[in-house]
């Protein structure tokens, strides 16, 4: 059979929210909620965490070797090569791309995802940023193939194709077969990541009126949670899309100025 590994790109130190991937959501760490529902997909043979090497992961480590979740240690900047290397131990045919700071995945739209892939035969399918984005953020999902993968590892240059793994694809549709799964209504200005503190106490919100109810809730429950109670949208809609991305085209802009003066 075709092997599908869900790869999960986490590490403790965020600027923003240090520590939200350990934060308990009904007493289980926020990343936890996700991978069990990330392991809800009919689509995917095998799931690892890659993390880094630094000491601020170690914490993470120890969750994760008591849940009996796999993991891999890499860089903690050049996120590209850590998944690289994490994929290469396994030799998948297919990679899907998450990270985890999204506990409301949708497992039916990850398989959707795959499914879009296989059946196009596309080199890289997402429902994400990047090609025009109709889904809530905190539901990205990418799917690539590993041999695509190697390319992009090989080819990408800049510091914000390095640190979000997939950009040289979206910035280069020429080179590639890209596929696009889109929603039937726009819904992108919902917003379900947790980056923020504010985005943390919705996503609890969210977990403490479904979950007890149904723990594979999906994608449609949320939108009718958030549709009888409109004051639940205010919470983090402030907080604008891709800050991560923002600060990694700067970072860009002066690798680029650094190459210039070094030639």
């Amino acid at each position: 059979t075709m092997k599908i590994l869900a790869i999960i790109q986490a590490r403790t130190s965020s600027s923003r929210l240090p520590n939200k991937i350990l934060k308990p959501i009904l007493e289980k760490p926020m990343l936890i909620h996700q991978i069990e529902r990330v392991q809800l997909s009919k689509m995917i043979n095998h799931l690892v965490v890659a993390t880094s090497k630094d000491a601020s992961d170690d914490q993470l480590v120890d969750l994760l070797k008591s849940s009996g979740i796999e993991h891999y240690r890499g860089s903690l900047k050049d996120v590209l090569d850590r998944f690289f290397q994490t994929a290469s131990i396994y030799n998948p045919e297919h990679i899907v791309r998450l990270t985890g700071d999204c506990p409301v995945i949708d497992f039916e739209i990850i398989d959707k995802v795959i499914e879009l892939h296989l059946d196009k035969n596309f080199d890289y399918t997402s429902n994400a940023p990047g090609l025009g984005v109709t889904f809530p953020d905190g539901l990205d999902v990418e799917v690539i193939r590993f041999d695509i993968l190697k390319e992009v590892w090989e080819k990408s240059r800049l510091p914000s194709e390095r640190e979000h793994v997939t950009p040289y694809i979206t910035r280069h549709p020429e080179l590639f077969f890209v596929g696009h799964y889109a929603s039937n209504h726009n819904l992108s200005n919902y917003r379900w990541t947790v980056d923020e503190p504010e985005d943390f106490v919705l996503v609890e919100k969210i977990y403490q009126a479904l979950y007890p109810l149904n723990k594979a809730f999906k994608m449609e429950d949320i939108l009718q949670l958030m549709n009888n109670n409109p004051e639940m949208k205010l919470i983090n809609h402030k907080i604008g899309r891709n800050e991560g991305m923002k600060k990694s085209l700067i970072e860009d802009k002066e690798w680029a100025s650094n190459e210039y003066e070094s030639l």
